[in-house]
């Protein structure tokens, strides 16, 4: 058979509180549960499927069993057996999306400092692992998950070496769960090495120093670190161990990427040097102005994470439009890019329209959709089982009833992260409820 599937003031009373508070939960978020496991055939039907990888089809179907895609075509036969049956008819069908740099789980409100986890003291700081702060009862993620995005790379932030980076899917009970790929990349951020004039040197302000020297005195130092950690490996025997090296090992074997926070040139250039010098996989994150050195990139095999595109250019000579034009410039030169949102005010939920953007400047659909999708599962070292909807991934998929890529007409209704259904709700859509009902638009 298929199955479509107070605040309270003056109350003293425990019994009677606790009453009221179970009454509320169906309109509490924390009531959103991670979704169960489903051994079985699911089929989700009739829609039009962007694999991500370029290819649409028409009308197609997706077959999946106990959470991995298992078949995706036209008229494929569906059993008439115990299985889950989505008819997606008049809608479309796409990978999940991948938000490819985020403090999500870290950092829930920046002016609070217990939400605050993001960051740690000191210079060099490796051995810091993201992935054990990340809290999955953020109020953020659900937002994000109901914009279709269902993965997520979490970094730290602070000092040069900030800690290690942690690929999460966004729906767990705890970051056990959560953990799709731990301790993949290492975060380097870049010394500005940009003199800007200081606007307070006339009125009593300290006197500025040189940010390039500086910032290069700071870029010898850690190439110190990384040779002394090479040098480390290298010793047959060792008296001790040193938890920062070791933390940086998978550099050195390719396990693990360097993720350089580089926007202007002369960083980026500083970055291939990491390459030249160590063999490091590095992956630029910003890149505002990489259009200008693509070939580079492409030469040496660096992907970049484009940050923002609904921005101003970098430098005062840049097109005003630069930001939006980056990504044609890098996809014509060959060079892995993924598309990312790292506003503060959107926390990541515009990335869809992000890439949208893009389209309007030079870019196809298909090519948009793939860098939110199967660009940053490569970048990120999950292609095997993540960014497209191919036979042998794990089943992480958007149904919308628009084009997820614009935001006039995107609304997803359902999706499913390694098979499992997840619940769509979130904080926005229950204060949009409450207050729908409060002034009589909603009865």
């Amino acid at each position: 058979m298929k199955k479509n599937y107070i605040k309270m003031k003056g109350i003293k009373s425990v019994a009677l509180a606790s009453l009221l508070l179970f009454g509320m939960q169906s309109q509490s978020q924390e009531t959103v549960l991670p979704a169960k496991p489903y051994q079985g055939l699911t089929f989700v039907k009739n829609g039009v499927i962007h694999v991500g990888n370029g290819t649409v089809i028409n009308n197609g179907t997706i077959m999946i069993q106990n959470g991995k895609i298992e078949k995706v075509g036209e008229n494929l036969p569906i059993p008439m057996d115990d299985v889950r049956v989505y008819d997606a008819k008049g809608k479309h069908i796409y990978p999940g999306l991948i938000l490819c740099n985020s403090q999500l789980g870290l950092l829930e409100v920046p002016s609070v400092r217990a939400t605050v986890d993001n960051a740690e003291l000191g210079e060099i700081n490796p051995s810091i692992r993201s992935i054990v702060a990340y809290n999955t009862d953020s109020k953020v993620i659900n937002t994000l998950r109901s914009n279709g995005i269902l993965l997520a790379n979490i970094l730290p932030r602070g000092g040069v070496i900030s800690g290690s980076a942690s690929v999460v899917q966004l729906d767990a009970w705890t970051w056990e769960d959560a953990a799709y790929k731990m301790d993949h990349g290492i975060v380097f951020n870049m010394p500005s090495l940009f003199n800007r004039p200081n606007r307070f040197a006339g009125f009593g302000g300290a006197p500025a120093g040189d940010p390039v020297k500086e910032g290069l005195e700071t870029v010898e130092r850690m190439k110190g670190f990384f040779r002394e950690a090479k040098a480390y490996y290298e010793e047959p025997t060792k008296a001790s161990t040193n938890l920062k090296f070791e933390a940086v090992r998978g550099l050195f074997t390719k396990q693990q990427k360097l993720y350089v926070s580089a926007d202007i040139v002369r960083q980026m250039l500083v970055a291939i040097d990491f390459v030249k010098e160590f063999g490091f996989d590095v992956v630029i994150v910003g890149g505002s102005d990489s259009w200008q050195i693509a070939h580079l990139l492409k030469q040496y095999n660096i992907a970049v994470i484009l940050q923002q595109q609904h921005s101003l250019p970098t430098m005062e000579d840049d097109d005003v439009d630069m930001s939006y034009k980056a990504a044609t410039a890098l996809q014509e030169a060959g060079v892995v890019y993924a598309i990312n949102d790292e506003d503060g005010q959107t926390r990541g939920r515009n990335l869809p329209f992000n890439a949208g953007t893009a389209v309007a400047y030079g870019i196809t659909k298909e090519q948009a959709l793939q860098a939110i999708t199967l660009n940053p599962a490569r970048i990120l070292g999950i292609a095997d089982k993540a960014g497209s909807l191919e036979v042998g991934k794990d089943a992480n998929l958007v149904i919308s009833e628009g084009d997820i890529l614009d935001m006039r007409t995107s609304r997803i209704t359902d999706a499913f992260i390694q098979g499992r259904k997840i619940d769509l709700t979130d904080k926005h859509k229950q204060l949009n409820e409450k207050y729908q009902q409060y002034y009589g638009i909603k009865k």
